[in-house]
């Protein structure tokens, strides 16, 4: 465990690093190889020891060894989240003798990291990130299962990615203003990785994001920092709805079924 925890724990600081450069240039259409990393302000090159993880950016007190331009908290809390996430979600599969899917599921949470701030920022889901996902996760998936053999678990990966992509592009067509296709085609993907998992994780996960879009509506509404008309965007909620079904799913539904004597 001490093993899976540490080595979770170095790749998602890695791998943060690796989607600020996602989250920054590519809603703005730029290489995510060239050039090299750079200062937005003054263009200078990044020092090697000023890319490492969390540590770089405290080394520069958060501003530019060059110009002293601000540099943005964004960048080690991106780097800090996916490497929590990256932990909490392999100590979850290794609980559930799951670990075969761990290299899928950290590949959800990097692409849901991305895909979240981006759409906070710019109120968009890119389709360069979300299309090339569903071929990704379902090859991951597949390795999984040929370690495992449970084709039961991509059985229902399948149908979860199917389903929820429906419902979502049910709830698009039918109220437009209130769901966007990048929402649509996020939904297949989250179908599948909580399908993989168990039923109750992909109904919990199916509706968590309204859920929870609903109560951060509320919470603006009351504190008055938006008004009806306000658009939320609701990838973070999606994601986020993904990551309570992994975590409590299984017990919820345990407990309502103890509740309800099944």
């Amino acid at each position: 465990m001490t093993v899976l925890v540490v080595v979770s724990a170095v790749f998602g600081l890695a791998i943060g690093s690796f989607l600020n450069v996602v989250i920054h240039r590519v809603p703005r259409g730029d290489s995510l190889i060239s050039p090299g990393s750079h200062c937005p302000n003054c263009g200078a090159t990044v020092r090697p020891r000023h890319n490492l993880p969390v540590v770089g950016w405290l080394l520069l007190r958060g501003r530019c060894a060059d110009c002293a331009a601000p540099i943005s908290v964004r960048y080690p809390l991106v780097e800090l989240l996916t490497a929590v996430l990256f932990v909490l979600v392999a100590v979850r599969l290794d609980t559930l003798q799951l670990v075969p899917a761990l290299p899928a599921f950290a590949y959800f949470v990097a692409m849901g990291v991305a895909l979240a701030f981006i759409d906070i920022e710019h109120r968009r889901l890119p389709n360069v990130i979300v299309l090339p996902s569903y071929p990704v996760i379902a090859l991951l998936l597949l390795g999984a299962t040929l370690w495992t053999h449970d084709w039961s678990a991509l059985a229902r990966s399948s149908i979860g990615a199917g389903g929820l992509f429906c419902l979502y592009l049910l709830l698009a067509l039918i109220y437009p203003a209130g769901m966007g296709m990048g929402d649509v085609k996020l939904a297949g993907l989250v179908g599948g990785v909580l399908g993989y998992l168990s039923w109750a994780s992909l109904a919990l996960g199916a509706f968590a994001g309204f859920l929870l879009g609903s109560i951060a509506g509320i919470a603006m509404l009351v504190s008055g920092r938006a008004d009806r008309r306000t658009a939320l965007p609701f990838g973070p909620f999606m994601i986020a709805g993904v990551l309570l079904a992994i975590f409590f799913a299984d017990p919820l539904f345990a407990l309502y079924s103890q509740r309800m004597g099944f």
